[in-house]
Parts: structure tokens; sequence; C-alpha cells
């Protein structure tokens, strides 16, 4: 394996498809912006929401600003469908905000990769819906959700 690739590699396979998804979700979970940037290209353009993103700096300058707003996040991701080079999954999050008010973020995501693993587009759509603490539904210590814990469809979502 090259240094600069990240396997799964397309085509995508069901197993390796699910597998991209859950190692996206894990690097998400860890809260690392330079960790997780490293997974998309040098180049890799983002739309998340109305704001548009190009490039590993400024995808760590994006995660960095999100993650200190965006409190306690845990994030449970799904695979929905892919192709060749290209994934869509569902996902769901929940965090609180700086004065306590807890939030559960629904969206889905299409991924498209180079021929090494990485990122190079990516497309979110993300709502926000404001929940009650007794609300909340991912409850695992900060980091990687673990293994046992449901995954969205699991949990009616």
């Amino acid at each position: 394996m090259q240094d600069d690739q990240r396997p799964p590699l397309p085509p995508f396979t069901a197993e390796s498809a699910a597998l991209k998804v859950r190692l996206a979700e894990d690097g998400w979970n860890s809260r690392d912006p330079s960790r997780v940037a490293l997974a998309y290209t040098p180049d890799s353009r983002w739309r998340n929401r109305a704001e548009f993103v190009e490039g590993r700096a400024a995808i760590e300058a994006f995660l960095t600003r999100k993650w200190t707003r965006e409190m306690e996040y845990r994030l449970i991701k799904e695979l929905w469908a892919f192709t060749g080079n290209r994934i869509a999954v569902r996902f769901a999050y929940e965090w609180r905000d700086d004065s306590g008010q807890w939030y559960r973020s629904y969206g889905n995501e299409n991924w498209e990769f180079d021929d090494r693993g990485l990122m190079q587009w990516r497309i979110a759509s993300i709502n926000d819906a404001p929940i009650a603490a007794a609300a909340r539904r991912f409850h695992w210590p900060q980091g990687r959700r673990p293994d046992d814990h449901p995954g969205l469809s699991a949990l009616g979502f």
C-alpha cells in the first residue's frame, strides 16, 4: 500500500463501501480536524449546507470551527448506496451548543473518491432539530462509537 492511499479503494463492493462509511464515522467521531482532513484529496471540494469549502487547509479550518461550536459531538453514519467510486450515506449526530441546548442533526452525503481512496468531492445536506437532553440517543463516551451500539436503522432514524 502506498502512503497516500486510504483503503478501501474503489470500485466499491457492498462490504468495502460499508467499511469506508464506518472508517469515516470513526474519523469524524475523533473530532481531530487534522486527522480527518487527511482522508480528502489536497484539492477536495465540499458543499456543506450552504458553505463551499475547497482544499485540506480549508477543510481543517472548517472542522475546527464546527467542533468548537458543536460540543459533545457524536455521529452515526449508514451506507445508503454505492457504485464505482461513489458512496451515498445518511447520518445523524447529536451535539449541544454553549448554552446547553441539544440538537440532533440529520443529513445525507454524496461522496466521490479518487483511485487512491481519498475523497475528492463531498456534498452534504443537513438539518438541525433542537431536542431535549432526555431525548438524546447517542450516549457512548466521546470518540469511536462502540461496535455494540445500535446504528441508525436500529434506532429508528
